[in-house]
């Protein structure tokens, strides 16, 4: 049995008022896999946005979702499946190749609509993971940043998993230095995505200002739904 609302309450009374830089936290509910009703519930509980991983779900669902939320998209895109998002998503995570960004602002030029976007970063130089390198970001930023119809936000990245929480603080810290860069000398970036179910704590120790929780939320997902 889900206990939605205790999990939601539980998390923002856990969390930090800020991060070590004085940052609001922003809690992203992903609600992969999750029904209308439990995303609903979460919503209701305190979850102010909520973000989708597919693009299939967030058609099926955009109109039985009933509580007003942000909507988020964190989740691999495909450039020929934007037109189902355009002009619906307030914030894409997952920008991470430049043809997706290339074709989110030909897109949301000619919908008449400005975009909102991070780069995700492939902090762990994880083959199954895309993302621009980080040795790469600033270059990319400014080569995006010139599109038409989006604006960057920020930062996204998926830690690797590893019990080697030295390793990770660092690749977490590399990921606030790269988004303090991009952040003072442009006055739009104000996002760093980072932090899972497992890892978030340690996340918004080294700095993340959003989050992204499914499981701490909704319980272990159902994959036959």
């Amino acid at each position: 049995m889900k206990d939605i609302e205790k999990n939601v309450k539980n998390l923002l009374n856990s969390l930090p008022e800020a991060n070590p830089f004085g940052e609001k936290i922003t809690l992203v509910g992903a609600v992969k896999t999750q029904t209308p009703e439990d995303i609903d519930a979460a919503v209701k509980a305190g979850i102010r946005c909520i973000g989708d991983n597919r693009v299939q779900e967030f058609r099926d669902k955009y109109e039985l979702i009933s509580q007003p939320c942000e909507r988020h998209f964190i989740g691999r895109l495909q450039t020929n499946k934007i037109k189902y998002l355009i002009g619906k998503i307030d914030l894409y995570h997952s920008v991470d190749r430049f043809d997706l960004a290339d074709e989110l602002s030909r897109r949301s030029e000619r919908a008449g609509v400005s975009s909102n976007i991070l780069l995700q970063v492939n902090i762990g130089r994880e083959q199954s993971k895309g993302g621009f390198d980080i040795d790469e970001i600033d270059g990319v930023y400014e080569k995006v940043s010139k599109l038409c119809s989006l604006k960057v936000k920020g930062l996204m990245a998926m830690l690797p998993e590893s019990e080697d929480k030295e390793l990770l603080c660092s690749l977490a810290h590399m990921m606030r230095t790269a988004y303090d860069r991009l952040k003072s000398a442009d006055k739009d970036i104000c996002t760093l995505s980072m932090g899972m179910s497992g890892d978030y704590e340690l996340c918004i120790g080294q700095g993340s200002n959003m989050i992204r929780l499914g499981t701490a939320i909704f319980g272990n997902r159902n994959y036959n739904v």
